[in-house]
């Protein structure tokens, strides 16, 4: 089994976030890259190097002036403001329908979701390399690859079709997905961050041909607060192809494998030939962001059920954060991925 990774991924370095009222320092540090990589090691996995499909698999998923936003935003605004340390939004769209300016400091806003996304110099690089990473990933699969593991970061499952948020700017998973769905497969998305996957409940939501499933903690309660619920099911063509299993804060191993295995259930049901895992290891008990309870012998757990699929799989990192059981959580899922 194959772990895919670029070195540029590290080079994003975001220093702001805004928590209850202060500014304060943003948790996707580059040094979680080391930690994955420590966790890949240890479960024996080889290393490859990402490969450059270009643009065409991103504009597959994102829309051109998106990713024309990403590309140029920190040169545009730089020249504006020469002082300038990161670009974050100041202002919101209110209703994303209504006129699109093609001035810089309104795009900031329309592409946003909130401030957890500022761009640097090296920003645009690292997404683009991270978004690479899965399509890297997408071909091994489509190559004959049984299992592989793509170390995107930044993350991406919070990233709409053109918008920006939760530390996510591309929508790794979505593009992995799109990739696998255009060489023949029928693809189920199951996303087991911490977080709903609500930018790949968007991407998705008026489509049947990828079907989407998060499990996460109950919006109600956690971020993304606004999308997540249980009666999030899709619509039009897409009606009955999402599905949200959201969990109450705390929950433990057992509750989390049961809500699993219904998702694996509707996995079966869907008739897939290829699975993306959005594999958020945030789910862990000792996880900065304290959401829920998975121990690290639960991640193996996981991994051996996703195994039983017996399916195409390609695991997308997502969430996680610094915690000294970072990349021991990571070895443990990939250890169970692997069972198989």
């Amino acid at each position: 089994m194959k772990a895919i990774f670029d070195e540029r991924q590290r080079a994003h370095d975001p220093r702001f976030r805004l928590e209850n009222g202060r500014v304060v320092l943003n948790p996707d540090r580059p040094d979680r890259v080391a930690e994955l990589l420590r966790g890949a090691t240890e479960a024996g996995l080889e290393l490859v190097a990402s490969e450059d499909h270009g643009m065409a698999p991103l504009a597959a998923i994102h829309t051109p002036r998106y990713l024309d936003y990403l590309r140029t935003i920190w040169d545009r605004r730089i020249a504006l403001v020469p002082d300038l340390e990161e670009v974050v939004p100041g202002r919101f769209c209110p209703d994303r329908t209504m006129f699109y300016s093609e001035e810089s400091e309104a795009q900031i806003g329309f592409f946003n979701a909130d401030t957890s996304c500022p761009v640097s110099a090296a920003t645009w690089e690292a997404v683009y390399c991270s978004a690479q990473t899965a399509v890297t990933g997408a071909k091994l699969i489509l190559s004959g690859e049984a299992k592989a593991y793509a170390l995107c970061r930044p993350s991406g499952h919070h990233a709409y079709r053109e918008l920006a948020g939760g530390f996510c700017f591309l929508n790794n998973s979505a593009i992995a997905a799109e990739r696998l769905r255009a060489g023949g497969h029928r693809v189920a998305i199951v996303d087991i961050d911490v977080h709903h996957g609500n930018g790949t409940q968007g991407i998705f939501y008026d489509r049947d041909d990828v079907l989407t499933i998060s499990l996460h903690v109950d919006p109600a309660q956690f971020y993304p607060y606004y999308a997540g619920g249980k009666q999030e099911t899709g619509a039009g063509r897409g009606l009955g192809y999402n599905v949200n299993l959201p969990l109450p804060r705390g929950m433990g191993t057992d509750g989390y494998l049961a809500a699993l295995d219904i998702a694996l259930g509707q996995v079966r049901a869907y008739g897939a030939t290829a699975l993306v895992i959005a594999l958020g290891l945030d789910a862990h008990e000792n996880d900065p962001f304290r959401g829920l309870a998975v121990t690290t012998p639960g991640f193996a757990e996981i991994g051996q059920r996703f195994a039983a699929l017996g399916l195409p799989t390609l695991a997308v990192q997502e969430g996680g954060y610094m915690q000294p059981s970072l990349g021991d959580n990571l070895a443990s899922f990939l250890k169970g991925l692997r069972s198989a």
